[in-house]
């Protein structure tokens, strides 16, 4: 019980941070959505690649894997695997290989929404 509590809790408040620096950015910047998008999972890849990323992941678990910044570490965390496998070619398919789940379900639930929802364009 006192193990799961705290794995909640450590990807409550990490999980929690990350999204809190997102509203930070949206609030206080002129930054786009896309930006800021792609500003979290370069982050993530960075800080996957110097190996800081994983020990956030030790800490917070699903609120570290979860958001766009635990995509740009999956990204980095498959293709070092795959260049330690099979060398240079391992760089080219390697984060394709890692994150080839969570993008088929990103396509196949986007796709679901679009069908479900009228979508509308903004004014």
């Amino acid at each position: 019980m006192q193990n799961t509590f705290l794995t909640y809790l450590g990807a409550f408040i990490v999980g929690g941070i990350i999204c809190a620096i997102g509203q930070i950015l949206i609030d206080k910047t002129k930054l786009t959505s896309a930006r800021i998008l792609v500003l979290f999972v370069t982050t993530g890849a960075v800080l996957g690649g110097l190996g800081i990323y994983e020990k956030i992941v030790q800490i917070g678990g699903a609120g570290a894997t979860v958001p766009l910044t635990g995509f740009g570490y999956n990204l980095v965390k498959g293709t070092m695997k795959e260049i330690n496998q099979h060398g240079l070619l391992g760089a080219f398919t390697g984060g394709v290989k890692a994150a080839a789940a969570g993008i088929t379900a990103a396509v196949f639930f986007g796709y679901l929404a679009s069908v479900a929802f009228t979508p509308k364009a903004k004014r």
